[in-house]
């Protein structure tokens, strides 16, 4: 049986991708959804790690949102197949993610983040708008209750390797995001050479497209069997748009 983790960004929590979840269980997959601490990078690393060890045989590795960059540095897994990112960062080994994100337009979240101490994390009114603008409010309601409050240093943290380098790659752009430019998305799918596909969603598309994020996943537990043995150069990039 092909395995699939799933990886929750920032402002989340692992039950943001649930609706993926019942979808790829129904397809016969088996998957988990990691709970990440969202403390620091090397402790959202060690609980990605740990949920890919106790996975038997190839594994499809995803991620939402701030969770991409978590992906990137767990990612060479000696069973992981496949990378998947939804709306997620995607940095470059020992980049500086914060001045790469500052050459595109700024997500209005950024303006909605409320400090307490030394975490952070998203007023009502910006998770409302701007971070699930398109889930119904009684649902976006939930999400918001379940909110993670993040490390106030956690964005600032730097990956060790790129595993998108490394590993066949997919990846979904959400062209209404509010959350991440939809421009740096396209910009960090197009570097990694993923196969992509934009979405007519907000930053929460495993929220607002469930089917169209697991047909994505699907398609990645299904193009390659064998954990590659060796780097592979990128793949060659395709792109179409999906809508509703």
């Amino acid at each position: 049986m092909r395995n699939v983790v799933l990886v929750h960004g920032a402002y989340a929590d692992g039950s943001s991708w649930s609706d993926v979840v019942e979808r790829l269980q129904a397809a016969g997959l088996n998957v988990t959804s990691v709970q990440n601490p969202l403390t620091s990078l090397a402790d959202d690393v060690a609980a990605t790690r740990r949920a890919l060890a106790v996975q038997d045989g190839p594994t499809v590795l995803a991620a939402h949102s701030w969770a991409g960059t978590v992906i990137s540095e767990a990612g060479l897994a000696p069973n992981v197949t496949a990378l998947v990112y939804v709306a997620a960062r995607a940095p470059d080994a020992g980049e500086d993610y914060a001045a790469l994100a500052a050459r595109f337009p700024t997500p209005p979240a950024n303006a909605g983040i409320v400090k307490s101490g030394d975490f952070e994390q998203l007023s009502k009114e910006a998770f409302l708008r701007d971070f699930a603008g398109d889930v119904p409010r009684s649902r976006a309601l939930g999400l918001y209750a379940v909110q993670g409050p993040i490390s106030s240093s956690l964005f600032s943290s730097k990956t060790s390797v790129a595993a998108w380098r490394h590993r066949p790659t997919w990846y979904a752009v959400s062209k209404n995001d509010r959350t991440t430019a939809p421009e740096l998305e396209r910009f960090l799918a197009a570097r990694m050479g993923a196969t992509t596909v934009e979405l007519d969603s907000g930053h929460l598309s495993i929220v607002s497209h469930p089917a169209a994020i697991a047909e994505l996943i699907l398609s990645a537990a299904a193009a390659r069997t064998q954990v590659p043995l060796a780097p592979s150069p990128a793949p060659v990039p395709t792109h179409h748009s999906v809508t509703g």
